[in-house]
């Protein structure tokens, strides 16, 4: 048993020395984002003196690997400030590289212009998020008659990128530079099937792939961003980060269970899962104030389940999994964790005593074993948790944890509300951007990491 230990550790270490971003080692694949319309031809007189882009994300989507979708009406309203007639072609990409050499396309393209409905042509051109390659674009018509406005309207089926339980919707703002000026007003507004909170979308961290733009304001299902003649350049292109609205439905199907019978411990425990779901990352979890809240709010929910059924393991095994791999990830920020891991092996501990053969049991069971290899012991009949036969070192309280302290309620994010875009770097658009939780391996940590488990005494003192 021990050599194969060894060995599983022997393999942690050296996937340590690959460095990786925490969240994500590999970004998911993408899907073309919204884009604005282009002119044909450099130098034109006309501007876009504003544009209203709605941003409809649907509840329901297909069973076909989609993590969400939206409606996306992007209205127009180009102006010909010259003193001479323009006629030219109108253009915007369809398609884009989606990082893995593959060229999906938005769909249900509908063109109006001045409410009557045009016909496209497909060309090629250069693709606008990666500089390279030819992809598909459409492009139509556009007769644009000095001082008098022209509306357009594009609508399209829109499809986000990510991985479960978390989706990303962008919009390139960039493609439309080449209209004369600045961008006279924007309007963005994303419209949710549900009220908006900082739970269901991500206002505070990025999740790997994408980082919501600041600036939104919340309004009932509504989030929206205004922005006053600015510049169509990269560094102004919208992200919007969201947890699935497939994933946030069963919170909401949760918490309405929990309301209409209280002491239903089957569905609390289901609402502390899902809390736990959209609170954890491929490898971390969400920071931030709402990160924070959706920890509690899951811990809350499994004890209220054991609380209603103490003898029911794979709720006991729940909590004991949410406990140790936020603990786990909170050493690697050098956070005190101490009491969270004591707690969890608790948790995992009581399970294995109610049903030491569930293999849902045994799964959580494993991977504690694995997460604190000086605390847990793994023997023929089971595991061996020295944390609970000798006192572990706790933190000591401090003045400040102490002293009585209040916290304001949190209803909604901190976000700008000026009407000018905020400044923000520029979307990558090779790499994922770089998480925050300090996982990334080191190759000048090895050693010190090798050293360490090589002179680890065998028999373990009880942390």
């Amino acid at each position: 048993m021990r050599h194969i230990r060894w060995l599983t550790l022997i393999l942690v270490v050296g996937m340590l020395m690959v460095p990786s971003a925490v969240r994500a080692d590999i970004a998911p694949p993408s899907f073309p984002p919204g884009f604005n319309p282009g002119p044909e031809i450099e130098g034109t007189q006309v501007r876009m003196m504003a544009e209203t882009v709605v941003i409809d994300v649907l509840g329901n989507t297909p069973s076909s690997g989609s993590l969400g979708r939206a409606k996306v009406t992007a209205d127009f309203t180009m102006r010909n400030v010259g003193d001479a007639a323009e006629s030219m072609a109108v253009r915007f990409p369809i398609s884009s590289n989606n990082g893995f050499g593959e060229y999906p396309e938005i769909k249900d393209l509908q063109i109006f212009v001045n409410n009557q409905s045009v016909a496209t042509r497909r060309i090629s051109e250069v693709d606008p998020m990666w500089g390279s390659d030819s992809v598909p674009w459409a492009e139509f018509k556009g007769n644009f008659p000095p001082n008098a406005d022209v509306n357009i309207r594009v609508t399209y089926m829109l499809e986000g990128m990510g991985e479960y339980p978390y989706v990303a919707f962008f919009y390139i703002f960039h493609t439309g530079a080449g209209w004369q000026g600045t961008i006279g007003s924007a309007d963005l507004i994303v419209r949710l099937p549900y009220e908006v909170n900082p739970h269901n979308v991500i206002f505070d961290d990025e999740i790997g792939w994408s980082s919501t733009t600041p600036g939104g304001v919340i309004d009932g299902r509504e989030v929206r961003w205004h922005f006053e003649d600015f510049e169509p350049e990269q560094s102004n292109d919208f992200q919007l980060s969201l947890v699935m609205p497939t994933a946030w439905q069963k919170v909401l199907d949760e918490q309405s269970n929990v309301q209409k019978n209280p002491n239903d411990g089957e569905a609390w425990g289901r609402l502390g899962k899902i809390y736990k779901e959209i609170q954890f990352y491929r490898r971390g979890f969400r920071a931030g104030a709402s990160g924070d809240e959706l920890y509690q709010l899951s811990i809350d929910a499994y004890e209220k389940a054991i609380a209603l059924k103490p003898d029911d393991a794979l709720w006991h095994a729940g909590l004991a999994d949410l406990l140790a791999v936020h603990a786990y990830y909170e050493d690697f920020a050098y956070a005190e964790a101490t009491l969270d891991k004591l707690r969890a092996m608790q948790e995992i501990n009581r399970a294995l005593e109610l049903a030491p053969n569930d293999p849902k049991v045994k799964e959580i069971a494993e991977k504690i074993y694995f997460l604190f290899i000086d605390a847990v012991e793994q023997t023929e009949g089971g595991y061996i948790f020295f944390w609970l036969t000798a006192t572990p070192e706790l933190p000591m309280p401090t003045l400040a944890t102490l002293e009585p302290t209040s916290t304001p309620p949190v209803t909604t994010p901190p976000l700008a509300t000026a009407t000018v875009v905020p400044e923000k770097e520029a979307i990558p658009t090779s790499t994922p951007p770089t998480a925050k939780n300090p996982l990334c391996g080191s190759v000048l940590f090895i050693p010190l990491v090798l050293m360490a488990l090589i002179g680890r005494k065998r028999k373990h003192s009880g942390l």
